[in-house]
């Protein structure tokens, strides 16, 4: 039997995970909350389902599951509210701002016993994937070091920048799970440095537009992460991984791979333009995963955990940017 899903939030990740549950034959969207009725109404034209409010879907019999969509400053409520409500529940990353926060909201979810998946989707990219099971396979040896590149191809809004939480939580949030995902360790200590070179108004706004983060675990391992609001050819998403006895890396995609040589030079089509685009196959995978984890009762990956420690990162980052130090995580969590 499909598991039944209602969507939280009609914006722009709303409408990619709409898109990942009409393409998978064991889910079926059955419901779309939000307050901007035009946008779930667009929503509900292209993928289905019904427009109710939230405690409708809250007390629906008709509903399994919940992909929380919302702005962040909603997270922790919806994810508290649907764990007493019995429904599994998915929810995009961060789960609040505040580590305080995150942690009442995980005892929540502990205590009703909920299942909840943090959307952490890049564990799911299926080049990702493939660079994850050469590590485990011990192809490359023991990892020693990880270098992951994440830029996006310009800034967000300035209204997006005021209520994000910054850099670290918003952007590089992704990096840090992605460095305790390879590296298979907790980080001990993190040194960060920012600036504000693409936009000065991001400055204005306490926030940087470029990062440069380097972690350490406890056993030395290392993971460096660059950042930059401002890519003007494209999407930039690599990783690379440094074994004891070899690396594998994982290059930029582009939605056409072909590669033309001419008496001008070899040139290759374009980088994909955004995440909508990139990482498709990823928010595909990252709900069958999700479906799979209900469907058999078992727990669901990225966890609740797994949000707080990124955050917890995230955390330790801005403040190795104030002091110029670097922090233990011991400090933070």
């Amino acid at each position: 039997m499909a598991i039944r899903f209602a969507i939280l939030g009609a914006g722009r990740i709303g409408l990619v995970h709409a898109q990942a549950i009409a393409s998978n034959p064991q889910a079926q969207l059955v419901a779309v909350a939000d307050p901007f009725v035009k946008s779930a109404n667009n929503l509900i034209a292209a993928f289905g389902g019904a427009l109710r409010s939230i405690e409708e879907i809250a007390d629906a019999k008709d509903v399994d599951a919940v992909l929380i969509c919302t702005p962040t400053n909603t997270h922790a409520d919806l994810i508290e509210k649907f764990a007493r409500a019995g429904k599994a529940i998915f929810c995009e990353k961060p789960i609040d701002l505040n580590l305080d926060r995150v942690k009442s909201c995980l005892a929540v979810v502990k205590e009703n016993k909920a299942k909840l998946m943090v959307g952490f989707n890049r564990r799911f990219d299926p080049h990702f994937v493939a660079l994850k099971n050469t590590i485990d396979a011990g192809t490359i040896g023991d990892v020693e070091m990880v270098n992951i590149v994440s830029r996006d191809p310009g800034p967000p809004p300035y209204e997006y920048i005021e209520v994000s939480g910054g850099i670290f939580k918003d952007m590089t949030i992704h990096d840090f799970d992605m460095a305790r995902f390879l590296l298979d360790e907790d980080i001990d200590s993190v040194f960060a440095s920012a600036s504000v070179l693409v936009d000065a108004k991001i400055g204005d706004l306490s926030d940087f537009d470029s990062a440069n983060v380097i972690m350490t675990t406890a056993s030395g391992k290392q993971c460096s992460i660059s950042n930059s609001r401002r890519a003007t050819y494209g999407y930039d998403q690599r990783i690379e991984v440094l074994g004891s006895q070899g690396m594998v890396n994982a290059k930029n995609q582009r939605p056409v791979s072909i590669e033309v040589a001419t008496s001008q030079g070899f040139t290759r089509p374009p980088l994909h333009d955004f995440f909508m685009t990139r990482y498709t196959q990823a928010y595909a995978a990252e709900i069958t995963t999700f479906i799979a984890t209900i469907t058999n009762n078992t727990e669901s990956l990225p966890s609740g955990d797994d949000g707080l420690y990124a955050l917890a990162i995230a955390e330790a980052a801005r403040m190795s940017v104030n002091t110029g130090r670097s922090v233990k995580l011991a400090q933070v969590i």
